[in-house]
């Protein structure tokens, strides 16, 4: 977002090795930049790889929050082999004559922070990692560490029953800004960049055998996912349960009820979810309608500043 992105969105960046140079000017500039973590001290203070130097960045430096107990210090160990961003603060030597960097990945959060809640605005689109996840949604890595929540019911249309079947961590994904409060927490969506329900059915036809996940057994039948945006609704069948993956006939395809009528050919046990495929690639959405536009049923997000 603006010249931000989330830990590790680059890997090569990741791996970079800077000279001395480099480091310097960046300390001029306030330029951020990001690095792997190789060891956290008994202190917790984070030791980065700079290529020419390592780095330091002091336990109350790694983190908004650290030092109002509001952030566990688990956060910075959980860092160690991972990439962090950072500000070049200073530089010191240490009792050998050895150079070091001092840094700051609080500093790149705080700036980045400060980016998101002066120019960023619900409907905006930017990148996310998936950082954690929890039965009521995923937390996501939306800049510098900085962290967001995405809701389990605003991940696809297709319901899930937990973030785990859509997501891992460490996945990239793109969100929406749902919401910022005036506390600064920050809401996100990511249905509405998987497409409507025409754009995912116009990718079948009735006739067709597929592959899909049943998400769902109730006593008038069994909903399949076929894509995250897109479920059916298949004849009741003995023997399936959520999560297995089925071998689905299309039995038809009814835009104006909104429907995909289902055959089950067959079920069984498999770690296979639908690919995430992308329908918007803007940098701003200020309103989706998921539903054909002769169907009774209406589903859409405004998305209000």
């Amino acid at each position: 977002m603006n010249g931000f992105y989330p830990e590790g969105w680059n890997t090569e960046k990741s791996k970079k090795s800077f000279t001395p140079t480099e480091l310097k000017e960046a300390k001029l500039l306030q330029t951020v930049l990001e690095s792997n973590v190789i060891m956290c001290d008994a202190s917790h203070n984070l030791v980065v790889d700079l290529g020419c130097m390592k780095g330091l960045i002091p336990r109350d430096e790694g983190a908004i929050g650290i030092t109002d107990g509001t952030t566990r210090d688990i956060a910075l160990i959980s860092r160690v082999g991972k990439p962090v961003c950072f500000i070049v603060e200073n530089f010191s030597a240490d009792s050998s004559g050895k150079p070091y960097a001092l840094l700051s990945r609080k500093k790149a959060q705080e700036l980045c922070r400060e980016n998101i809640l002066n120019n960023a605005q619900p409907g905006d689109i930017t990148e996310a990692k998936v950082t954690h996840l929890e039965s009521f949604g995923a937390f996501c890595d939306i800049g510098c560490g900085n962290i967001a929540l995405l809701p389990i019911d605003a991940i696809s249309v297709s319901r899930i029953s937990h973030p785990s079947d859509r997501f891992f961590v460490g996945k990239n994904i793109r969100v929406v800004i749902k919401n910022i409060a005036s506390d600064g927490k920050i809401t996100l969506s990511h249905k509405e960049l998987l497409g409507t329900w025409q754009e995912n059915a116009q990718m079948f036809t009735a006739g067709q055998t597929v592959t899909g996940v049943i998400r769902s057994v109730e006593n008038y039948g069994i909903f399949v996912e076929i894509t995250p945006n897109l479920a059916g609704l298949a004849e009741p069948r003995q023997n399936v349960y959520a999560g297995q993956q089925a071998s689905v006939y299309i039995k038809s395809i009814i835009p104006e009820k909104m429907k995909v009528k289902l055959i089950i050919i067959d079920s069984f046990q498999n770690n296979y979810s639908p690919e995430i495929k992308y329908f918007y690639d803007g940098n701003n959405i200020s309103e989706w309608d998921y539903s054909p536009v002769d169907c009774t049923k209406h589903i859409s997000t405004k998305f209000c500043s």
